[in-house]
């Protein structure tokens, strides 16, 4: 790896912020982006899409132009809705682990039943909470509460039934896909072509990559990305001439640029302080296509505080670029935000729960 491959990469990402007409032409360009976190996903957009609000993010989303669904890995992501119909059948997952779940929570049910069930609880009823959903489905002679509620959502979704709604209260809703979409999501497509499309997309928002960097983010067979790579030729990548060395950007936690790669773009002596293991990867500034530090948000009243924690001494101009982001980060939120450097305070594994969902 050169001393030029994360800032390229920063480029790939939109951290240098073009504008590409906004918040559904930004998730086209990355894929697919990582949406596990409620809270999170908009502020990852954000560092992407210049001069965009929360309320553009939602705006998409209401507007069905991005859908937030199982993805990559089996995890959620928010996909654009025309890329629905050959990125999800490539990269959906199977059933057996939530099955396997499912029997350990105690609901005894086989994927035909359990798909037949959400799909008749949903139908026409439109966005359901968690809740909601889990009184239905018990209702129907299926006992679901907690995680079960999801796995079986899951396990519908991969049938193509199910997508998740608008967000109500900061909680997620589940909608069957034909009354939000018009219609269910294909579950079969022509693996071939949609190899060689997930190749050369995702090159163009990775580059530069390797097809075990492919691997990794997809959760696709090593052998299936080869014959894609193959596929796919030699066409060339296009490159921002951007100066990625100058960007500073505040990315939250599971940000896609921290899940991007079989690396990650942080010094060894700190990855434990971004990703400290049980699945977690904080919230990061970014300088230059490198981790910096952490970061995390501070609710008081009305008012956020942003509290950021370098790894080391920040150069003057690192400091007040923070500054404007953190002006940014209120901005897009539109709240009253304010920044402190906390240069004295190592990062630790103990932060509270906000640090971790923003």
């Amino acid at each position: 790896m050169t001393d030029d491959t994360w800032p390229a990469r920063g480029r790939a990402q939109l951290l240098h912020r073009p504008d590409l007409g906004g918040i559904p032409a930004t998730v086209r360009w990355l894929l697919a982006v990582q949406a596990q976190d409620i809270a999170a996903v908009p502020l990852a957009l954000r560092a992407r899409s210049p001069g965009c609000t929360a309320a553009d993010v939602a705006a998409a989303r209401a507007d069905r132009a991005i859908v937030r669904t199982w993805g990559p890995r089996g995890t959620l992501h928010l996909i654009a809705a025309d890329d629905l119909h050959w990125l999800f059948p490539l990269v959906r997952t199977g059933p057996a682990g939530s099955l396997r779940r499912l029997r350990q929570l105690g609901v005894t049910t086989d994927l035909d039943e359990a798909v037949r069930v959400v799909d008749r609880v949903l139908l026409g009823h439109g966005p359901m909470s968690k809740a909601e959903l889990g009184a239905a489905i018990t209702k129907a002679g299926l006992p679901a509460e907690g995680q079960a509620i999801v796995h079986l959502a899951s396990l519908g979704a991969r049938a193509g039934l199910v997508v998740l709604g608008p967000d109500l209260g900061g909680k997620a809703t589940y909608v069957h896909a034909a009354d939000w979409l018009g219609t269910t999501v294909p579950t079969t497509t022509d693996r071939a072509t949609a190899l060689a499309e997930l190749v050369r997309r995702y090159r163009r928002a990775h580059h530069p990559a390797e097809p075990a960097d492919l691997a990794a983010w997809s959760g696709l067979p090593m052998g299936e990305v080869m014959a894609g790579w193959r596929a796919a030729g030699d066409e060339p990548v296009p490159v921002s001439v951007d100066d990625g060395d100058a960007v500073v950007r505040l990315l939250p936690g599971y940000d896609e640029y921290l899940l991007g790669w079989r690396d990650r773009p942080v010094a060894a002596p700190h990855l434990r302080e971004v990703h400290p293991g049980g699945g977690v990867l904080r919230p990061a500034v970014c300088v230059g296509g490198r981790l910096a530090g952490t970061w995390r948000i501070r609710r008081t009243g009305g008012e956020l505080r942003i509290v950021v924690t370098p790894f080391g001494r920040l150069p003057d101009r690192v400091a007040a670029a923070l500054t404007a982001e953190a002006a940014d980060v209120g901005r897009f939120l539109n709240v009253r935000t304010t920044m402190n450097i906390d240069a004295d305070r190592p990062t630790t594994q103990g932060e509270p729960d906000d640090r971790r969902r923003l």
